[in-house]
């Protein structure tokens, strides 16, 4: 039987297979059920720092200061009534530590110093045995460059790192002009892994009523692509614990991200549709294939394709994309 064991954020792991921030960690018997299926560790849904504000502003509003509204403050709920989403959250948190073998990574969306800083630390006294920022931001202003949001990234994780002591992995999206010159800065910082990438669920326009939709596009393979070949290029060049995550659906899909260099693989999607049953199918399809070629452990094999071991290192850089074009041949019958 091949060791399937791998480390990520410093926590020693059974297997890669981590299901990754999403729904499925609302509700505890699914998070029990997907820890039977086979998962290593779990990362909760995220807590928004804007949810949170939002509850604050609302305590303040209809409870600390009910005098404001006369007699209709009298049907507003009493303080110890009220649990906002942070208390929510550490709830599940304490129910999740209290009934898993497996380690829980809390998911924080912050996007300011004093909310990173302080619900970090609410997180890490509830038990949260790491910590993933999802460092997103919408870039849509054109006074502000790329390099102040990098700084603005890498001032919360310093100011994070200066509170909290669990290890704290930074969910990236795909969209920075130096991906590399930014890890070895999180590196810098402190950060003990990244996560690659964050996957957005973007607006849409319905054409019938003429008006801005949100529609949840689940992922599919073909979305691993982008993670490999970034994930390729970084194995060997950051000593930072490296996570895929975005398309994980098949053992394939898997053992080409652990090929790559990933250290887990995150699964979304493919359990919002199949429930625990795709981490369970996935797992016995990455021990068979270990099994199969003889490797004796997850250690052996991964990144072993990475850039840094490639025969042919260009295969992950321009020369891919040339050569793609230049090879590529219309379908039979199609006429231009």
């Amino acid at each position: 039987m091949p060791d399937l064991s791998t480390t990520y954020l410093g926590l020693h792991l059974k297997n890669p297979l981590v299901p990754s921030s999403s729904p499925l960690s609302h509700d505890l018997d699914a998070v029990l059920h997907l820890e039977d299926a086979g998962a290593a560790a779990i990362v909760m849904h995220s807590l928004f720092e804007e949810d949170v504000r939002h509850d604050e502003r609302m305590i303040d509003r209809f409870l600390v200061h009910p005098d404001t509204f006369g007699e209709s403050a009298g049907h507003l709920p009493f303080g110890h009534d009220y649990q906002s989403r942070l208390d929510s959250y550490l709830e599940k948190m304490l129910r999740l530590k209290s009934r898993l073998s497996i380690p829980v990574v809390a998911s924080l969306n912050g996007s300011t110093l004093n909310g990173w800083v302080e619900l970090g630390k609410e997180l890490e006294s509830a038990g949260a045995d790491a910590l993933e920022l999802n460092a997103w931001y919408m870039p849509s202003d054109p006074r502000v460059s790329g390099a102040a949001i990098e700084d603005h990234h890498l001032s919360l994780l310093q100011e994070l790192k200066t509170v909290v002591s669990i290890p704290v992995g930074m969910k990236l999206s795909p969209f920075f002009s130096s991906l590399p010159h930014f890890v070895h800065q999180a590196e810098a910082a402190g950060a003990a892994g990244i996560s690659l990438f964050n996957r957005f669920f973007q607006p849409d326009i319905d054409l019938e009523t003429l008006s801005v939709v949100d529609r949840v596009q689940l992922s599919s393979s073909a979305d691993t692509l982008l993670a490999m070949r970034w994930i390729a290029i970084l194995r060997g060049s950051t000593r930072l614990s490296l996570a895929a995550t975005g398309g994980v659906h098949t053992a394939q899909d898997a053992l080409k991200m652990l090929l790559a260099g990933a250290d887990v693989v995150h699964m979304a999607s493919a359990l919002l549709k199949q429930g625990p049953q795709a981490l369970s199918e996935v797992l016995q399809g990455v021990t068979s294939w270990l099994r199969e070629r003889e490797y004796t452990s997850v250690a052996q094999m991964k990144g072993s394709m990475s850039q840094q071991n490639s025969p042919n290192p260009s295969t992950f850089a321009r020369a891919s994309y040339l050569h793609v074009l230049n090879s590529f041949v219309p379908p039979a019958g199609v006429r231009y």
